[in-house]
Formats: structure tokens, sequence, C-alpha cells
């Protein structure tokens, strides 16, 4: 979870936060018989489903690797991963990338907190283009801004978000090489599509929220928000620097020319960050300008609350964050929700802060898809709220990384089990790869090794990944495919993925559909993965 430059907050101490996943320790895996505690997970698992041979045989080449840690690397970075729907575009940046970006734009580095500063470089500060080439300096610039050699069993959670503040003088200034850079690896990682979020015209925003004030009247509040066009200025601006944005990723990229580079045919979406630790006028401001961007400009879909849920002044406005939430979902119907919920854990917070969150996302501000959601069972009445999610098909989006980092919950501790076993829609995703230090690939070694999961159940992973995205068209699969499993519409079933459409109905629903297009995309890779998996 990443979130823009921090404001002066207490700290709150996490028990037993960890660091870095090891790698090392998620490659110990895959047995052919599961050890004990893995029979544990696989009883939480949906009911099995039809297996074909390619996929039996896939499966056991997987198994068979589980003692080649490099053979089974690269088949977690071959195997098709659908998309990535809980990304954070400063924070997916690799640091590297990042520490280039300061060298180029002549930023400085403090010494004494290794905080990006501007211009020009004074005393307690050094060129950032000196960890080009000092190694030393290079390692701790690397070491602050991200969650590299974070020692384990100390608190991951101030550091995480502490990594923002420190390269944020970087970030904001280039949205499309940043997109562009990010936008390599989910190709590389053999993805299809990704939904980022970024904050919108985040300083037109504040002005208008401070203009405008606050009323508890949320009606009342949003008419002074759109009244005199206040409101369709602030999209016009946040229009034009997506606008700008593009422009940059597209030069970077090479697009529409003859050196243009695989990311140009990646899509991707938008969605827009509010900082849920402002002023309550500035998080409705952000709320309404993201959801009225998502109506006008099919670059955005979406909105998100962003910032430590954990935080005094997140705990305080919860209640009113989702009201405001539930509130414009009225006005604005056709833009999608997401909402970061229940990224808490006992000893994180009081028990009483425990037990509404995810509820109240669902309950209140009707959210299509639920961010971390660690504390399910600590909540009031769990058992109704992933039913009701399970009904609904409000996907859970899991990045087991962060989770383990920020709050130290892991494995067992980890309710990716639960929800599973409820039916609720999950789909892995990095959170905030480039300061986790990790891709999506090792996301989904780390499913297959503490839960294991058999390569159907990551296919069906990677299935839900586009089929709960924000993508607009029917769907690929008929009803609720977490439920009843992945079939096609009648209209395509007869059909062969990566082979030409016959049926002018599939060829009808691949034409009007952007979500059907990539899903089928998806199928026609899983059966060339397939066809090279054999032994």
């Amino acid at each position: 979870m990443s979130l823009p430059r921090r404001s002066a907050v207490r700290r709150r101490a996490v028990p037993a936060a960890l660091g870095a996943l090891s790698v090392l320790s998620l490659l110990s895996a895959l047995p052919a018989a599961a050890q004990p505690a893995e029979r544990e997970h696989r009883s939480a698992a949906p009911p099995a489903r039809p297996v074909t041979e390619a996929e039996a045989r896939t499966d056991a080449r997987l198994r068979s690797l589980r003692d080649r840690p490099q053979a089974l690397r690269a088949f977690f970075r071959q195997l098709p991963k659908g998309g990535d729907l809980h990304n954070h575009l400063s924070g997916a940046v690799s640091t590297e990338y990042l520490i280039e970006l300061a060298a180029e734009d002549g930023l400085c580095i403090d010494t004494a907190t290794l905080t990006a500063v501007a211009p020009p470089c004074g005393p307690g500060t050094r060129p950032a283009a000196d960890a080009r080439t000092d190694r030393a300096f290079r390692a701790a610039v690397i070491r602050a801004w991200s969650m590299e050699d974070f020692p384990p069993g100390e608190n991951g959670h101030d550091h995480f978000f502490d990594t923002f503040g420190k390269f944020g003088e970087v970030t904001w200034r280039h949205r499309g090489k940043l997109l562009a850079e990010v936008a390599d690896t989910v190709v590389r990682e053999n993805q299809f599509y990704l939904e980022t979020m970024v904050t919108p015209a985040s300083d037109g925003a504040k002005k208008l929220a401070a203009e405008v004030g606050w009323d508890d009247d949320l009606a009342a509040l949003h008419r002074r928000l759109v009244a005199d066009g206040k409101l369709d200025r602030l999209v016009a601006e946040a229009r034009e620097e997506a606008d700008d944005g593009d422009a940059e990723f597209r030069a970077t990229e090479h697009c529409g020319t003859s050196r243009a580079r695989p990311a140009c045919g990646l899509t991707v979406r938008w969605i827009s960050q509010a900082s849920r630790s402002s002023s309550p006028e500035r998080v409705f401001t952000q709320l309404a300008l993201g959801m009225r961007l998502a109506e006008a400009d099919p670059r955005f879909v979406a909105v998100n609350l962003v910032q430590p849920e954990d935080w005094d002044s997140s705990l305080r406005d919860y209640s009113l964050q989702m009201r405001m939430v539930g509130y414009l979902r009225t006005k604005y119907p056709k833009a999608h929700v997401t909402l970061h919920a229940g990224e808490l854990w006992p000893g994180l917070v009081k028990p009483k802060d425990l037990k509404f969150h995810i509820r109240q996302a669902v309950d209140v501000a009707r959210t299509e898809r639920v961010g971390h959601g660690v504390d399910l069972v600590h909540e009031d009445d769990w058992r109704r709220t992933a039913r009701t999610m399970a009904e609904r098909q409000v996907a859970v989006e899991v990045p087991f990384s962060s989770n383990a980092q920020i709050l130290g919950v892991k494995g067992a501790d980890h309710p990716f089990s639960t929800y599973r076993r409820y039916g609720v829609p999950v789909v892995l995703a990095t959170d905030d790869p480039g300061v986790s230090r990790i891709d999506i690939s090792h996301e989904y070694r780390y499913a297959a090794a503490t839960y294991g999961l058999s390569y159907p159940e990551l296919k069906d992973l990677a299935r839900a990944s586009l089929e709960y995205g924000f993508l607009p068209g029917a769907s690929l699969w008929q009803g609720n495919p977490t439920a009843k499993g992945y079939q096609r519409v009648a209209s395509c079933r007869t059909e062969h993925p990566g082979l030409p459409v016959r049926g002018a109905a599939c060829r009808h629903l691949l034409g009007q559909s952007a979500k059907a297009r990539l899903e089928w995309r998806q199928e026609a890779a899983f059966l060339a993965f397939e066809a090279t998996r054999r032994s």
C-alpha cells in the first residue's frame, strides 16, 4: 500500500512484523505429497474441478521441480498470470530506477535521513548521482527506499510506509516513465493487464477542498463541489495530467515506431487514490474527482482509499469515509470501487477497531473488491461478511509479501484459505513490488509452496485476476466462475483459443468486450504454456 507524502502521525508498534519473505524459504516446497501443515491448508480449498490431460501433465511437471529452484523460478515466470489489480505506481517501480531518475533530475539526498530533496545540494546532502558510483551510498539508499535487507522479526510497518516519503520527490515528476518501467516488468512476468493507483490532480483537489470546506450533509457538499463547473475543471486538469503521462510513456517505450517495446501492447487502467488521513473535505473531493473521472475518461476505472488504515486519523474517519463512498456511488454508478480494508492485525490497533472495517467496506461503501482483508476472522460476524462477499462476488486482493512485511501475517495466520473455503473470489497481487523487492511470480510461488496449490488452482487464480478486473464488457465465463468453475459461455464453448474464431456469436463477443478479449488471449497463452510443459 503506497501513499503520498506522510504527515506527522504517531507511529504504532507492530508485534512480530517481518522483513522481506525469503525466496529460498518459498522454494523448499511443492512436495509430491503435501506435508501435514499443507494438508490443513488444502482442506480449505474450493471443490476440485475436472482437470484436463494437459493440466495434469503440467501439474506433474510443477511437482517435479520442487528440488530445482532455477527451473521452478522459470516455471512461474512463464506461467500466464492474468493481471495485477492491486498495484501502487510509485511503490511498484524498482528502487534502482528511482535512483536513476533522481540522478537524471539533479536531485539531492539528505545524508541523515536518506530522503530525496530538490536541488541545489546544500550542506548535509549529496547529489543523487553519487549513488550511481558510490557502492556504500547506493546500498544505503536502496535499504532506505525499500525492504532490502530489512531484518526479520523487526517492525517492518514503519519502515515500509516511511519509504514513500523518502523517494516521493522523485516519483511525482515522471508518471509516464514510472509506468513504462512497471509495464515492462508486467509484460516480462507474462501478465496481460494492469490496474495501477495514482493520485490525480493532487494539488488542484487540495485547493478545491479548501475552497468548499466541510459539510456533514454529503449531498450539500457534493452540490458545492459541482457548482459552476468546479469539479469538471478539476476533471479536465486530471485528464490533461494523464495525457502528459501517456505521452511520456509512449516516448519512453517508443510506441508507434519500429522500436516499440512489448509494453506498448499492455492494457493499463488507472485507479484514483484518495488519501484517507487527509481532512474529510479533501477525502470527499478526491473521491468525487476519481469517480467523476472514471465516468468521463475510459483510462480511469475506479477509486480507492490509501495510506495506513491504522493511523489515528484513518481510524477516526473510517466509518465516515465508507459513508462518503456509499453516497458517491449513487451519484456515479458507472464508476467502480475497490477499497483497502482490514489491513490490520491484533496488537496494531485496539480490539474495537478490528471489528468492522471489511464489513463496512462491503455493506456501507458497497465495494466491488477488498484490498488485503487480513483481519477478516477478527471482525464481528465475519462469516456473514464472507458469505456476502461470495454471494456478490466481491473479490479480495491478496499481496502476500506486503502482508508479511507490514503486518507480520503469513502462512496459516493469513485468511487466504478461509476466503477460498467460503467461495470468495481471490486474486493475487503485488501491492508495492518495488518497495517489497518482489514480483508477481514470487507471489504465485509463495501461494503454491505455502498452501500446496496445484497447477489448475494456480490457473484459476490467474483467471480470476482478469475476471474481477474493471475492464468493460461481458465475460468469457458464464455465471459465477468462483463457485461453479470457469466454464466458457455457450457462444465460445466449441472454439479453440489460439486458432481463428469460427462462430459469429463468439466473434461478436470478442469484438465487443475488452474483458473477454483479454480472457481469450490468456486461454491461448495457457494452451501454449501447457504444451511446452511436456516432460
